[in-house]
């Protein structure tokens, strides 16, 4: 950013360790940290300062192309916009990121997750073709196929209406049952927190409470 105002300190003082296999939800009013917290556990953004730790692998210390190496192989990352590929179908949103990963059975794999997501009538429609509710099920099959051992999720219900925010819901923990994962999400639906293990509150970039389900 312009200016002289130098660097914004937007989390302070976190410590936080997530078990293998744990559904976490990060919970706090708008600018509380929580998106910047997801981020960094992702590797998406670096840390200016401490450490961050996934896998017994120390994600500070890598450089891009390593990080973009352990998302890969490790990560499935779900954001409220559902960053899909308008040129691409749905099986080919799902399929390209498998087949770059070196997946042999990627479009067979991304076709399971699809159907798995209740989308097999969708699977040769454009991300223009679909709803919402359709597009966010694609992202979800998406960041599902790998079989990662962490799913991230930023707002995955946020531009859902009520209903297609529920199946969205059902579909994470289900996806977290399948495959195992360890399910961390930020959220402002209270309902989708409750579902959580454990739930951790954001404020002014520090955390404030913590609840175990």
């Amino acid at each position: 950013m312009a200016g002289n105002a130098g660097p914004v300190e937007i989390l302070r003082g976190i410590t936080l360790t997530v078990e293998r296999g744990q559904t976490l939800g990060l919970v706090g009013p708008s600018g509380s940290g929580k998106s910047s917290l997801l981020m960094l556990m992702g590797g998406l953004e670096q840390a200016t300062s401490g450490s961050v730790q996934a896998l017994g692998q120390d994600l500070t210390a890598m450089n891009e192309d390593q990080l973009a190496r352990f998302r890969r192989a490790n990560m499935g990352v779900v954001f409220q916009s559902f960053h899909l590929i308008p040129t691409m179908t749905a099986l080919e949103n799902v399929a390209v990121p498998l087949e770059l990963a070196g997946v042999a059975d990627a479009f067979a794999r991304a076709e399971a997750e699809l159907r798995a997501v209740g989308l097999g009538a969708r699977i040769d429609h454009y991300p223009s073709q679909m709803s919402g509710g359709e597009q966010q099920r694609v992202a979800l099959a998406r960041a599902a196929a790998p079989r990662p051992a962490i799913l991230l999720a930023d707002e995955p219900t946020g531009n859902l209406d009520g209903a297609n925010g529920a199946a969205i819901m059902d579909l994470l923990f289900g996806l977290r049952d399948r495959h195992g994962a360890t399910l961390v999400l930020v959220t402002h639906a209270p309902e989708l927190a409750a579902r959580c293990d454990r739930v951790v509150r954001l404020a002014d970039g520090h955390i404030v409470a913590e609840e175990l389900a």
